[in-house]
């Protein structure tokens, strides 16, 4: 069973042997076990629903608060410790496009919000329920998860939005396709999430970003619906399926999309690689990546960031012996990891092996061997579990990321682990900081940092300590050029940050398109814009 105030399957868990801890302890100081709240505890202090009864919306206290949050730090802290604040009136389940479209009629006539929700995995507040006076109603899309058609000839195929991801994949995996969008939340993102908040997957750089993968689809909006054709190019004006890209739900609902897919690679691997100084692996993956050799991934950890993995991996009598070959090979103190993907038919993969390790040789690469990649790609989607198994020893974890052009890479990710150190330090408090470059591009790369401190044991005391933290790196992404999410969208968290993006014309521009689509501020008020 899904966990109620945590990540994913309640059977699964990552667990912290006493070489992680003694790690944590020695630099953040032992971290204090919170109490959780109950869970019926929490459904029984709910007030009453302020919605009329309709056969489609459950307004049990139970499907309320499992669809009041996401997986923000502060999503966390409400679910820990039980301080819910505004929760959905009721939760609807629509099993079709039809369904939606009276959903949203009904909506109107209650005078509701309307918050549509895929698999509620978001980071940045997208779900954040908000005070006042009008009803809300949460729109669970998992029941239009069905493939409706594939269009072999055009390798295109028509889902639900609310389909989840390794429901996607393996409706079409048994035809003997893929869409290859795999984002670390896979096992409980949809495809409709996906697309509003413009979501890139780990393999991006041979399948593209959510953008190059969408082709068109169906949004249900409040004044009416907009359909989205495909075509395989189009110079008929602007592009509005970028209107949907990214819209959050303030448009309206997704309720169907076609994406671009490709047949199942004959031959995948995954790679480690290894170099003495960051500076060293920032040189060499940026000349690989401008070789635009066809690589499915590239993905590279700062020396901290290496550091902490090996030390979390478990198996130190292997993990030390791979250590003192690498200092033999030049790769000591200060080395970085380097995980690379190649995926598609087996020549022509191999051929770009060997060809991005000969590119990386002259900037004292060390080749591991595909081990630590077969490691990897096992727990892909396992690894965000340590979220769980962290807070449980008392310690928090939450992350950021942005993208840069190559001349300001390595200053960003300096100044946004500086930025989370003094932060914290203002509280009393040490943060273990280490970055990655999730994605990167011939233009620039995405800068990806992990912040785990310890908790203070009071809601109030850390929500504050996590409002500095945010506030110090998202002002350190900005200050440094960067946009202010790269993966993760904008919701709640980031939406203070938009206008030095965007700027004033580009913000009211987006304002009149909200107004236009949604005149009464009906559709997920409060994210994407502030």
């Amino acid at each position: 069973m899904r966990r109620w105030n945590g990540w994913g399957d309640d059977t699964v868990s990552f667990a912290l042997h006493d070489k992680a801890l003694d790690f944590l302890r020695a630099r953040l100081g032992a971290g204090q076990r919170i109490d959780d709240a109950r869970f019926e505890q929490v459904c029984a202090a709910l007030p009453p629903a302020r919605l009329a009864p309709h056969p489609l919306v459950d307004t049990s206290p139970a499907a309320r608060v499992t669809h009041a949050l996401g997986q923000s730090l502060p999503d966390w802290l409400r679910m820990r410790y039980g301080v819910f604040g505004a929760v959905p009136d009721g939760v609807a389940y629509p099993e079709s496009d039809a369904d939606v479209r009276a959903l949203l009629d009904y909506a109107v006539t209650a005078d509701a919000v309307v918050i549509p929700r895929g698999g509620g995995t978001s980071v940045a507040g997208h779900l954040a329920v908000p005070e006042g006076a009008r009803p809300v109603l949460s729109v669970d899309m998992g029941r239009l998860r069905a493939m409706t058609n594939l269009d072999r000839e055009s390798q295109l195929a028509t889902f639900g939005a609310g389909v989840y991801g390794p429901d996607l994949e393996a409706q079409l995996r048994a035809q003997g396709y893929t869409l290859g969008h795999f984002p670390q939340s896979f096992e409980y993102s949809t495809l409709g999430g996906w697309v509003v908040t413009r979501s890139s997957g780990q393999q991006s750089l041979r399948y593209g970003r959510i953008e190059q993968l969408f082709a068109g689809g169906r949004l249900q909006m409040p004044q009416g619906t907009l359909e989205l054709p495909t075509f395989p190019a189009s110079a008929a004006g602007p592009d509005l399926r970028e209107l949907v890209l990214g819209s959050e739900g303030r448009l309206g609902i997704l309720t169907e999309a076609t994406v671009r897919v490709t047949r199942l690679p004959e031959y995948e691997a995954f790679h480690a690689v290894f170099f003495p100084s960051w500076d060293a692996a920032a040189r060499a993956v940026r000349e690989l990546v401008q070789a635009r050799l066809p690589l499915s991934m590239l993905r590279l950890s700062n020396a901290l960031e290496t550091t902490t993995m090996l030390t979390l991996a478990g198996h130190a009598r292997l993990i030390g012996a791979l250590e003192s070959w690498l200092r033999w090979r030049g790769c000591g103190e200060g080395k970085c990891m380097l995980m690379l993907g190649v995926s598609g038919a087996r020549g022509e993969a191999r051929h770009a092996l060997r060809s991005a390790l000969r590119l990386l040789r002259p900037h004292g690469a060390v080749h591991v061997g595909r081990a630590m990649g077969d490691k990897w790609k096992q727990n892909r989607f396992r690894n965000v579990y340590l979220r769980n198994a962290a807070w449980e020893h008392g310690y928090v974890i939450d992350t950021v990321e942005t993208a840069v052009d190559w001349p300001r890479v390595t200053a960003m990710m300096q100044a946004v682990e500086r930025a989370a150190t003094e932060a914290l330090a203002g509280h009393g408090e040490r943060v273990h900081t280490y970055t990655h470059l999730s994605h990167l591009y011939p233009q620039g790369a995405s800068v990806y940092t992990t912040f785990v401190y310890r908790l203070g044991g009071e809601y109030e005391q850390d929500l504050a300590r996590w409002r500095t933290l945010k506030h110090a790196v998202s002002a350190a992404i900005v200050d440094h050029g960067g946009t202010i999410s790269h993966q993760h969208g904008v919701g709640a968290d980031h939406a203070p940050y938009l206008a030095a993006e965007k700027g004033a014309a580009g913000l009211a521009a987006l304002r009149a398109l909200l107004v236009h689509a949604d005149p009464d501020g009906r559709m997920n008020p409060g994210k994407l814009l502030p």
